[in-house]
């Protein structure tokens, strides 16, 4: 850590001695935070184990629980720029860090007393809860991140983050593991689910210490502030952005596609395939795996042959395999270990791609204004989507289809549409890379996804991508 911190590196108004300990105490944070942001993803073991072993809720009502954090995203547009503006953000972080840990805490006391034999009672409880912890985290990563942002000196920045991403990562892969072996010893009863919730919240609860005793940063200076271009100019900057305009495209198709079944995929494991906690649990673990070890190589090869191409390579190729649901049953379900550890090499390629190339497509003249459009028109895309995928396959299933067959059928939207949008990425010119700090709003969705493409160790490191040095 001492050698991280060169004299010059330290931010003028802290100490050297004061900046090591902060970084130390937001890696122990880090590290114990894991529990509840895993289980605070749209998709994840627990969720799923939670409504479908747990609870059997309906079809369209896991698409409505799974559509919460898009919306929750899409409503950071209209109050953010205030909270940033009017409040401090180490207050800001602690207070809604507080709140977060107090839904969970909320959701651990309700559970016994929800109705099994009643999913519309149970589902009136979880989704206005799902959203208002899904909404705390939302604004949480974004005060987090603009609180690491200037915390953090530029020079180890790199160096700090991809240890702190290290730890954070090995957590994850035992904690997801520990988890799903959890659930499944204990039968899916609601008290293992409680014992989960307990754990979890007595972390985040111990992380609360931690965050306290990481430095407070200094409002930036009014004067050093550019003014921004007046908002009819920078409406014209945006228009004339074709190449934005296209990723935004497709980026909104793409959306669609990842999540109108894409949160099913788990149900379809759970129901259909009897997997258990365990077992799901240890796709996750490949998947993350997957990415882990080929995150290196995608680097690579983007700065070798460019985003477009090789997102377009990553894309297609992970999506040829996601055929292969369309005929998976029980009797073959053991092609989804190496499907999940192949995929998620895919995925981190392509999901490390979308990061680089939107920094490259931001107009600086007009920061706000795009990412403002790209975050509102990908997030109700994303919004919308996994609605619309519930009652699909409620409809199927209602017509006297047997799940297995509506599944199959569902899951050709994914990958046709997923191969169809690349129609659009291949178009797109790749400019100069912006600056990090420009785009960590346009980012929340791809930190969102997170969860449904099984990469939730690709979190921490998107938003932290150390910046070029001589930039």
């Amino acid at each position: 850590m001492r050698a991280m911190l060169q004299a010059n590196s330290v931010p003028p108004h802290l100490h050297r001695a004061q900046l090591r300990l902060g970084l130390r105490a937001s890696t122990l944070e880090g590290i114990l935070s894991v529990p509840i942001v895993t289980m605070s993803l749209p998709v994840n073991i627990f969720i799923t184990a939670l409504i479908t072993k747990g609870f059997a809720l309906s079809k369209p009502t896991i698409g409505n629980l799974t559509s919460l954090p898009f919306v929750c995203n899409f409503l950071q547009i209209f109050y953010s720029p205030f909270v940033a503006r009017w409040f401090r953000v180490k207050p800001t972080a602690i207070a809604l860090a507080s709140l977060h840990l107090v839904c969970w805490v909320w959701l651990g006391w309700k559970l016994p007393a929800l109705p099994l034999a009643d999913p519309v009672a149970v589902a009136k409880f979880l989704l206005p809860w799902f959203f208002l912890a899904s909404l705390f985290n939302a604004s949480l990563s974004l005060a987090w991140n603009s609180w690491m942002h200037e915390l953090v000196p530029p020079r180890p920045r790199g160096r700090y983050f991809a240890q702190r991403n290290r730890y954070s990562q090995v957590a994850t892969l035992v904690f997801v593991l520990l988890l799903g072996f959890a659930l499944s010893r204990g039968h899916y009863a609601i008290a293992a689910f409680q014992g989960v919730i307990g754990v979890a919240c007595f972390a985040r609860f111990i992380s609360l210490y931690y965050f306290f005793q990481m430095p407070g940063i200094r409002p930036a200076n009014p004067k050093l502030i550019k003014p921004q271009r007046p908002l009819l100019e920078q409406v014209r900057i945006v228009a004339q952005s074709r190449s934005l305009l296209l990723y935004i495209v497709f980026g909104s198709i793409w959306s669609f596609a990842a999540n109108c079944f894409g949160p099913f995929y788990h149900v379809f494991i759970f129901e259909e395939l009897d997997f258990s906690g365990t077992q799901v649990g240890l796709l996750a673990t490949l998947a993350a795996l997957g990415g882990v070890f080929s995150l290196s190589v995608w680097g690579q090869l983007l700065d070798r042959y460019g985003n477009k191409a090789v997102m377009t390579v990553g894309l297609m190729l992970g999506q040829l395999q996601n055929f292969l649901y369309c005929f998976m049953t029980p009797a073959n379900s053991w092609m989804l270990y190496p499907m999940w550890l192949i995929g998620g090499g895919w995925s981190a390629g392509f999901a490390l791609g979308m990061f680089i190339i939107l920094l490259k497509l931001i107009p600086a003249e007009a920061k706000s204004m795009a990412i403002g459009l790209n975050l509102a028109v990908t997030s109700l895309v994303a919004a919308i989507s996994p609605i619309i995928g519930g009652q699909a396959l409620a409809w199927g299933i209602s017509q006297g289809y047997s799940p297995l067959t509506v599944y199959h059928v569902a899951f050709l939207v994914q990958p046709i549409l997923s191969i169809l949008s690349c129609l659009f990425l291949i178009k797109i010119k790749e400019p100069a890379a912006s600056e990090l700090r420009t785009v960590v709003g346009a980012m929340r969705n791809i930190r969102t996804l997170s969860g449904v493409l099984g990469l939730s160790f690709l979190v921490n490191y998107l938003f932290v991508k150390p910046e070029k040095r001589g930039r």
